[in-house]
């Protein structure tokens, strides 16, 4: 049951939307998945067995009791109200206290795996004391809820005892008072007080119970809050899958009218309307914030228009399977995702049925092949995590194979060459040009000389497409976009000559006649 709750808790993380988890740490989530999924086990254990068995003792001991002496039953059954009030009042505080204690370690967890990940940056700017002192700071907090915890489960422990406690006080003194008085023998007081001590210690338990199920509700919260998250992008009923296309065929894609922000009130994108067609690449020019990767993100469906809609070859992307969809699509960020398996199964990921050869074809077209051959175990090198064990552009250039394998109509190409030397961008360019073959594809860049050949350039102000056209056509018009190429300080020299010679050199036929440089 632990499994499958912590399988079906997975699964929902996969399929929420990107602003969820901008709103929620990894660590966070990795504590829910490992700690807090164990609530089905300590409930399974803690409801179904025991306080059914104690509940049947409860009632069949107090039958039994009622028959000897109804008057000593009712007076042994007053202790019942006050068992109610104590769970009442101490039940809230446990469950409260043990969330903000699954928080507190959740906290720490989460601090724990960003400082591990970031391990390079702590040691060139040597924060380990730093990093200690916040640790000891959050392990603190995680102590003193543990400790608050432990403090009214006792003092929960303590009212019951002492209730019961009371009340086997009052059953005795009242029945030898009645001893005495004739009216109840020795041998009857001894007999309801072995039955009184079964009650109470019946008793006991199902309030234990009840304090243990209150701390594990605290769990149950966390994971049912992922579970009923709502997925921000849903299938609808009777979506219908986008009929089978190779690049060049298909790959359409209309913005209408399209608004979203990423909450209420303050929109990213306003009024967007712009067209890719097969084969076109369409670069997305601004400033930082004006909303090109926003605008990316919607053809892949990660979110969905506040107004307007989306359409691929001529169908709004709501009305499609989500896996035709993205199937549809191919991405190359600016930082690449790489995950801790081989370098062929990472090539792969998009595809995993491709075989060997396919995956080397595209390792070649990207660039790839020579620099993986280097590598201990060749494609079967096991990476680090993200990649960390090679380069930049290595890492870029995996990233590019595992888009050319996949073999999408559309692409989008997120900053893909920033932060590279000129050399590794060379190849990168290289690479990227036998990917946008053929495929419609959309360039976010703030590098100019990565999209100057585009065959639009749609420039977005403040969430607003303000211009559309070639470089030549807008730096002539002399808006947004001719500021942006003053700024840059105008076209690179050595641009012309890497234009020029590339596309002789690959003799690959360009999206329409269009190279990026």
């Amino acid at each position: 049951m632990v499994y499958d709750l912590a399988g079906d808790l997975f699964r929902k993380l996969q399929r929420l939307s990107l602003l969820f988890h901008s709103k929620r740490t990894v660590g966070d989530s990795l504590s829910r998945l490992s700690g807090d999924t164990w609530c089905v086990f300590n409930v399974a254990q803690g409801v179904l067995i025991a306080p059914a068995q104690q509940l049947f003792t409860i009632l069949t001991v107090g039958l039994v009791a009622w028959q000897l002496d109804p008057q000593l039953a009712l007076l042994l059954l007053l202790a019942a109200p006050a068992l109610a009030l104590s769970g009442k009042y101490f039940g809230e505080k446990i469950r409260r206290n043990a969330r903000s204690n699954r928080q507190a370690q959740s906290r720490i967890m989460a601090f724990v795996h960003q400082t591990l990940s970031a391990v390079p940056l702590v040691q060139a700017f040597d924060t380990t004391r730093y990093n200690r002192v916040h640790l000891s700071g959050l392990t603190d907090a995680a102590v003193m809820h543990s400790q608050r915890s432990v403090l009214f489960k006792n003092a929960f422990k303590f009212v019951n005892g002492l209730t019961l406690t009371i009340g086997a006080a009052l059953v005795l003194y009242a029945g030898g008072s009645r001893v005495l008085s004739g009216a109840l023998s020795v041998g009857s007081l001894l007999v309801f007080v072995a039955y009184m001590r079964s009650i109470q210690r019946a008793s006991e338990n199902l309030m234990s119970t009840y304090g243990n199920l209150k701390a594990v509700e605290a769990s149950i919260d966390r994971v049912l809050e992922v579970l009923d998250s709502e997925e921000g992008v849903r299938e609808r009923a009777g979506a219908e899958p986008l009929p089978a296309c190779s690049p060049g065929q298909c790959g359409h894609v209309r913005f209408e009218g399209v608004s979203f922000g990423y909450e209420a009130g303050r929109p990213v994108l306003s009024g967007i309307t712009l067209e890719g067609r097969p084969g076109e690449t369409i670069a997305l020019v601004g400033a930082t914030g004006a909303g090109k990767s926003t605008l990316a993100s919607l053809i892949p469906r990660f979110f969905d228009p506040w107004e307007g809609r989306v359409l691929v070859d001529g169908r709004d992307v709501r009305d499609v399977q989500l896996a035709s969809l993205r199937s549809r699509v191919a991405l190359v960020l600016q930082e690449p995702f790489l995950l801790p398996l081989t370098v062929a199964q990472n090539i792969a990921y998009g595809r995993p049925e491709a075989g060997r050869e396919e995956i080397v074809a595209a390792a070649e077209a990207a660039n790839a092949d020579e620099f993986i051959r280097r590598l201990p175990d060749g494609y079967e090198t096991v990476l680090g995590e993200r990649g960390a064990t090679l380069s930049g552009g290595q890492r870029q250039r995996l990233a590019i194979a595992r888009a050319l394998l996949k073999d999408a109509p559309i692409l989008i190409l997120d900053e893909p060459t920033s932060a590279l030397d000129a050399q590794t961008e060379a190849l990168l360019l290289e690479a990227l040009e036998r990917l946008m073959a053929q495929r419609t594809t959309f360039i976010i860049a703030h590098r100019l000389s990565t999209i100057q050949a585009a065959d639009r350039i749609a420039v977005l102000e403040a969430g607003r497409l303000v211009d559309t056209g070639t470089h030549d056509e807008l730096v002539a018009r002399g808006g947004v976009y001719a500021g942006l190429v003053g700024a840059a300080g105008g076209t690179p020299p050595a641009t012309a000559a890497y234009n020029a010679g590339i596309s002789s050199r690959l003799q690959v036929p360009l999206a329409g006649q269009a190279s990026i440089h």
